[in-house]
This record gives structure tokens, sequence and C-alpha cells, in this order.
């Protein structure tokens, strides 16, 4: 029997469940090398405090290590923490804070995680930022990059490309379906003879750890629930594509994925979708509750809704199967 047992579930769905409550003690109750993945974007060390609350650069670090640390236990041995970090100004001046690599630091050098890969994240959408030193002074370009840690137990994570190819180009199609009119095998500068290598469709193109993903949303089934009952959205979520880019490289169907900061629980859905097990912590019940709507497909009868909305809100443990069927849970968002 788990510890986590003894806490009841905001929700259940078909593959996972979501708590409220505080991360570290939830966390805790996981067994120890139990999770495949632990994904989750915290609130950053920011200079403006946030309504979903955030440390200051200065204590960010050993508060973000706390966790950490229980992670690595809780991790299996082929498993992986994958941490989205977004950058921060020093306060009063136009440099950068160190914070974010201060964190990758701490966490392998101190902690025992190893730095699998880095990756940046790309938000093509992002509004310019900050005001100060972008719109009014015209010093800075706007931030739009986030940096991504997967980070990881042991030296062999558990990891499959294969599951994550990207479309080929219009060029690199021409090549696969006539290399010889395209392309001349030949030795290149650095003595590397790559040969006629590109008569083979391997189903799509091997990504780069540049991921441009757009976070424009304004009408998916979580803000659409959000607004039929007069619930507040999460502030600052994740688009959808982030999670499924590493749900899909780094686990397999039914293993356990856990966001630790669960928000609005885009993880979660994600999760779900491709049948994952998963579990979702977050201490704010109300982000919690509002999160139910990215389950519920059918919306069209929004007393419902409200009523799974308040019922969560208040404290009582609601099982989401019996409100909508399997296979509406496994539709995409």
């Amino acid at each position: 029997m788990s510890n986590l047992e003894m806490f009841a579930p905001t929700y259940t769905t078909e593959y996972g469940q979501a708590y409220c409550g505080d991360a570290l003690t939830l966390l805790q109750s996981v067994p120890d090398n139990s999770i495949n993945l632990v994904l989750t974007s915290p609130p950053f060390a920011l200079q403006r405090q946030k309504e979903y609350g955030n440390k200051d650069e200065k204590e960010y670090i050993g508060w973000l290590a706390d966790f950490a640390r229980i992670v690595l236990d809780k991790l299996r041995d082929d498993g992986s923490f994958v941490l989205d970090l977004g950058g921060a100004y020093r306060k009063g001046v136009p440099v950068r804070s160190l914070y974010n690599y201060r964190v990758l630091i701490k966490l392998c050098d101190e902690l025992g995680f190893h730095l699998a890969e880095e990756f940046f994240w790309h938000n093509p959408s992002k509004l310019p930022s900050p005001i100060e030193w972008v719109n009014k002074r015209k010093l800075r370009v706007k931030d739009s990059v986030n940096t991504v840690w997967w980070l990881s137990k042991s030296e062999w994570p558990k990891a499959d490309i294969r599951n994550v190819l990207v479309p080929y180009s219009d060029r690199m199609r021409k090549l696969i379906d006539d290399p010889e009119k395209f392309y001349t095998p030949k030795e290149r500068p650095s003595g590397h003879d790559i040969g006629s290598r590109f008569g083979t469709d391997n189903g799509g193109a091997i990504p780069s750890n540049l991921l441009s993903i757009s976070n424009s949303e304004s009408n998916g089934l979580y803000l659409n629930g959000c607004k039929l009952v007069g619930a507040q959205g999460h502030p600052a979520r994740f688009p959808a594509r982030l999670p499924e880019f590493f749900i899909r490289l780094l686990t397999s169907r039914e293993d356990l994925v856990v966001d630790i900061f669960a928000g609005s629980n885009t993880t979660g859905q994600v999760a779900e979708r491709e049948e994952r097990r998963w579990l979702a912590f977050d201490e704010r019940r109300d982000y919690i509750a509002a999160s139910v709507f990215r389950f519920m497909i059918d919306q069209t009868n929004v007393e419902t809704m409200r009523d799974v909305y308040q019922r969560v809100n208040s404290g009582v443990s609601v099982d989401l199967r019996a409100y909508i069927g399997q296979r509406q849970l496994a539709v995409p968002y």
C-alpha cells in the first residue's frame, strides 16, 4: 500500500489522480523508485510577486532543491526529471539573473542528477518583456525562450526519439524519394563520409533541442470551462505540446508521470491522452478544481460542469469517470 493512499485525491480519471496539498508531503508519500518521469514548471524566481506564489532568486535555489532531493529518490533508475524554468532579470538593472543555471549546477553537482540534455522552449507568441528594458528604454530584445533541463537519475535514462520525430521538410522529402538526383556522396572537410544514406524513410526527422511551441491558447477545453462556470483560469499555463514532447520521448504506455506544481494540470491531461498513469500535485484547490475541465470533453451541460467544479473546490473527492466515459477521456485536447 502506498502512503499516498492516506490522502484523498481531489479527482480521479481513468489513468490518474489530482491531489491538493503540499507537494513535499505528497511526493514523500509516493514509493521510492516508482516514477518514470517528473515533469513540471515551478513558479519562477521573478522580481514581481505572482498570485500563485513565487520565491525571489536568493531563496529559490534552496527551495527548489528540497523538492529535487525527494524527486531523486522517487525516480526509477532510468527515470527523468524535466524542469521548465523561465529566465529573469536582476532587480533594477538590465542584466540577467543566473538562477536557472545555478539550479542546474546545484542539482547536478550537489544532489547527483545528470544533465541528459538541455532544451530551449521558444514561445513565438510571447509579448515583449520586461516592459522597462524592452518597451520603454529599448535596451533589450524580448525574452521568449525558457530553459528546460532534462535531468536523469542515472547516466542512461529511458528515451526513444522515434516517438518524437518531426515531419520531413519538402527538400528532405525529395532527397529521400530520389537521393541520386539531389545529392552526390563525397567526403566532408571534417573527413566524415556520409555516403548515400538519404534513401531511407525513417518516418520523420530527428528534432532539435530548440522547441518552438506557441503558447497562445484562448479557447480550449480548460479556458472554455472556466468561462462557462465563472472560474478563474491559471495565469501561467504551458502549452500541451511541451509536456507531450517529453512524455512521448521519455515514457511508455502505463508508465507513471508526476507533476509536482500542476497548476491547471496540462501534464495530467496529456498523460491521460497518451495512456500514461499520472499524479498531479498543487496546493491551490481552486486551480486543481478548475483543471477538471481539461477532462470534461462534453461541455454542453453547464450545470454538471459547475457541480463537479464546486464539489472539488469544496473538498469533495470526485471520480470523473462517473461523469464522462473512457472514450471521451482519450480524445485529443
